[in-house]
């Protein structure tokens, strides 16, 4: 039966099912844009249409976002439509696997907005109801699963989903929560405001995610378009554009190309098949519609009640500036969960820890060992290597055995954790260098990005400790880290230091003894290696990169000639960029850092960089330039030339040549 209590598992391909062929006259060829590297419209408007055309023009696919270039056919009338598609994603959210939330995004737009359009049948109609109040919208209902409800973009996802359904049907009640749709409005109401304070006041924890913020974009436009509550729709509209603000600042002519909270192999490596990358090129003018993993595109390009304001596309498009620097915080400290409000005590308040990922932390693993049972999570995939230490667990919990644990193997268990962060962007007209600075240091990755160089969209440069080679983190060999480095970057200049402990934890058993770095040849107009540093150029953008320890390329396979291995468990890498512009040409820049002079200590580096002067910076202590200490840590919320804000202020100012925009949380203001 519907209500029965019942298991599923979590799901690895993430595609739909049973799609059948799709209908008699629908295009199935794929018609391919192109990359725009400046504004092709001037006007939202028109790049709107455009985009629009584009989606009519291009088959869905098989993913679980594949469908919603469906939902564009049904607005605009123009059919035919692939139903199975659409079936197939009801089923996908029937089935309870991971990522409904993603699928069920685009139905409750179908139900809110499109249900009166002659394309949508009334069985999608009903299957969708049925789906709707079926559906588990949080932990604490009946059914086990393995849904990942509780990270920062999922548990925006769920609290949406939740808020909308109750909403539309608020007198039915939900087969398996047994609540009517009242309550759950006021249930999920919570959590959604709760969530929009810390992202206005904190910032968003899976920062500047070229990945994630597709999600995030999408549960919020929902709000701002369906909600019934004003309050509500202000404060999702604020959100949104420091979301856009975020993405403006830290892009690089339509690339998403900056250090990422969250991010996979693929995007760092190409920045054109980001999931944010349609949204770029709709809201900015600048990348490409990729047709490859989005949704918040056509959640914007059906939204009737979202405009961007002009003083975010302004500033997205200020590439010509000689330089910009931005230095921005984001997330908090675990340690003070209680300044913003949250204990460690209640399972509502350790959802909101573990949207931060904060599973074993030393304040958060009593409570995560009781959501571990309140929750039946310990079948839940994600979770599964706590099932050995169920009942070692739950018994020293009572005798503080749990935090005894997590403090000694906290470098590894909490890998996962995304804490306060010290975000520092630099960019020209030929290239961007952005970095987390001092960012938990010596502790295990997961799929944090730490720090990237970029010329071009696979012009690009990053270094790594690879945790294994797998293509999962935290064994991944691209994606995330083993163990993250020290950064420091003072504007065109980033010092990364490795120092890889010699024996395993409990999550990540073996630490490869090398560190690697991406530069790949054939992206690159010029690749030249001098002095032992490797320098790159493409276009009028210019890179090099230096390694304390002798480095050799990968001799095969497909890392071969793209990237740079590096022996050793301790190791220091140098990136300095530069530009035509600042040196008159590629020659210039080779002969100028080529002779520069290099003093390592075991874990520290004097560097007189030709465009920095001296900087000094090592495993422990200050990274220093020309002898004066420079501060890593305690940014403010926003630092650059279009807004200067302190960390945790009520109201935000943006402005951009004659235009601007105030932003007041407490009063749901925008203006």
């Amino acid at each position: 039966m519907e209500e029965e209590f019942f298991k599923t598992t979590s799901v690895t391909d993430f595609k739909l099912k049973n799609i059948g062929n799709p209908p008699r006259g629908y295009n199935i060829q794929r018609n391919q844009d192109v990359y725009s590297k400046f504004p092709f419209k001037p006007d939202y408007s028109d790049r709107k249409s455009d985009f629009i055309s584009h989606c009519l023009q291009n088959p869905g696919t098989d993913a679980i976002k594949g469908y919603y270039y469906e939902l564009v056919r049904i607005s605009e009338n123009q059919g035919p439509i692939w139903q199975e598609l659409i079936e197939s994603a009801l089923n996908y959210i029937d089935s309870r696997l991971d990522c409904s939330d993603f699928v069920l995004l685009g139905i409750m737009r179908l139900y809110c907005q499109l249900s009166q359009k002659p394309l949508v049948t009334p069985k999608i109609l009903q299957h969708s109801k049925k789906t709707i109040l079926m559906f588990k919208y949080w932990p604490d209902e009946p059914g086990n699963d393995s849904m990942c409800y509780w990270t920062e973009n999922h548990h925006i996802m769920f609290a949406v989903n939740e808020y909308l359904a109750g909403q539309l049907f608020p007198d039915e009640i939900f087969s398996n929560s047994k609540m009517s749709g009242r309550e759950k409005v006021t249930k999920a109401s919570k959590r959604i405001l709760k969530w929009l304070e810390l992202r206005f006041y904190t910032g968003f924890n899976e920062w500047l995610s070229n990945i994630y913020f597709d999600e995030d974009l999408t549960a919020l436009l929902n709000l701002i378009d369906f909600c019934n509550d004003t309050e509500i729709v202000r404060k999702a509209k604020i959100i949104v554009d420091l979301l856009l603000f975020d993405m403006a600042l830290n892009s690089f002519y339509g690339q998403f190309v900056s250090t990422h909270g969250r991010c996979y192999a693929a995007e760092k490596k190409n920045a054109l098949i980001e999931s944010t990358t349609d949204t770029m090129k709709l809201v900015f003018g600048m990348g490409v519609f990729a047709n490859n993993d989005n949704m918040s595109a056509v959640t914007l390009a059906l939204s009737e009640k979202y405009t961007p304001p002009e003083v975010l596309i302004s500033i997205a498009s200020d590439v010509n500036r000689s330089e910009m620097q931005n230095l921005q915080r984001v997330g908090i400290k675990i340690r003070e969960a209680a300044k913003w409000g949250i204990n460690y005590k209640d399972v509502d308040n350790g959802l909101i820890l573990l949207s931060f990922e904060s599973y074993v932390h030393p304040k958060t693993i009593n409570v995560m060992v009781k959501m571990l049972d309140r929750f039946r999570w310990w079948d839940n995939q994600f979770f599964q290597e706590f099932g050995p230490f169920k009942q070692a667990l739950r018994i020293g919990k009572y005798f503080g055995l749990t935090i005894c644990l997590a403090l000694i193997f906290i470098k590894d268990l909490t890998r996962n954790t995304r804490e306060e962060n010290n975000i520092y962007t630099y960019r020209t007209p030929d290239y961007m260098l952005s970095s987390s600075q001092d960012y938990r240091k010596g502790y295990g990755g997961d799929q944090q990005h730490i720090w990237q160089a970029t010329l071009g969209p696979e012009a690009v440069c990053f270094t790594t400790h690879p945790g294994g080679y797998e293509n999962t983190a935290p064994e991944g060999y691209w994606l995330g880290s083993g163990y993250l480095p020290r950064v420091g970057q003072v504007k065109n200049v980033l010092i990364s230091i490795y120092k890889i402990p010699r024996m395993g934890g409990i999550l990540l058993r073996k630490n490869l003894p090398f560190t690697h770095a991406w530069i790949p040849k054939n992206k690159f107009d010029e690749v030249i290696e001098r002095n032992e540093w490797v320098f790159a150029r493409y276009q009028e953008g210019y890179l090099a990169l230096f390694s304390q320890h002798k480095y050799y390329w990968h001799p095969q396979g497909g890392d071969k000639d793209m990237e740079i291995i590096a022996n050793g468990r301790h190791n220091i890498w140098i990136m300095e960029m530069g530009r035509k512009e600042d040196y008159g040409s590629f020659s210039a820049f080779v002969d100028s850092i080529s002779s520069s002079n290099l003093k390592f200590g075991r874990q520290s580096v004097k560097y007189a960089s030709p465009s920095q002067g001296n900087l000094e910076f090592g495993w422990n202590g200050h990274l220093k330039q020309n002898g004066k200490k420079l501060n890593l840590k305690n940014y403010p919320r926003y630092a650059n030339p279009y807004c200067k804000t302190s960390f945790g202020a009520e109201n935000i100012h943006i402005k951009h040549l004659d235009k601007e925009i105030f932003l007041d949380f407490n009063k749901a203001g925008r203006t």
